[in-house]
């Protein structure tokens, strides 16, 4: 992709990979001035909403990313509660769910180097240990030990 593809690229889906990180850092950090961190929210939500997304954002807390994802396209129908914790090397791809089943459980907490397919869900309080590979439309609801790879609607572990 050329220079010129992706600033168009950008401009249309309202979502700059570095600058969108760059400020749900900034929004995160308490050294950041109120009216600034008020102003970088509202910037991450105008980009959640053009790309029907939503990263867990809130001005005191939200889910909490240990490093920056590799998003291959982008926030597109990507939700995860405000309360998941997300590990470093993650990949996301488009539509999954990252959710909780009740209201005042804690949520899903994703270890390091994960894998997330188009399509998954991943519901509940539950841990998705470190290296683990989860397929396309597969719906997580229990724990996944390390290394494993899970697959199907109702989940199977396949470990190596």
């Amino acid at each position: 992709m050329n220079k010129l593809e992706r600033l168009i690229n950008n401009y249309l889906s309202h979502y700059n990979h570095k600058k969108y990180w760059k400020m749900k850092e900034k929004l995160c950090d308490s050294k950041t001035n109120t009216i600034l961190r008020y102003y970088y929210l509202y910037q991450l939500k105008k980009s959640d909403a053009f790309n029907c997304a939503t990263l867990g954002h809130r001005i005191n807390g939200g889910s909490r990313w240990k490093g920056i994802p590799i998003l291959p396209h982008g926030i597109k129908g990507i939700f995860v509660t405000n309360k998941a914790i997300i590990g470093e090397n993650v990949t996301i791809y488009q539509q999954v769910t990252i959710g909780i089943n009740k209201e005042n459980e804690a949520g899903p907490v994703i270890g390091d180097n994960c894998f997330i397919g188009a399509g998954a869900k991943i519901i509940g309080n539950i841990k998705i240990g470190d290296n683990v590979k989860i397929g396309a439309n597969a719906v997580v609801f229990e724990d996944i030990p390390d290394n494993a790879t899970v697959v199907l609607n109702k989940s199977r572990v396949i470990e190596k």
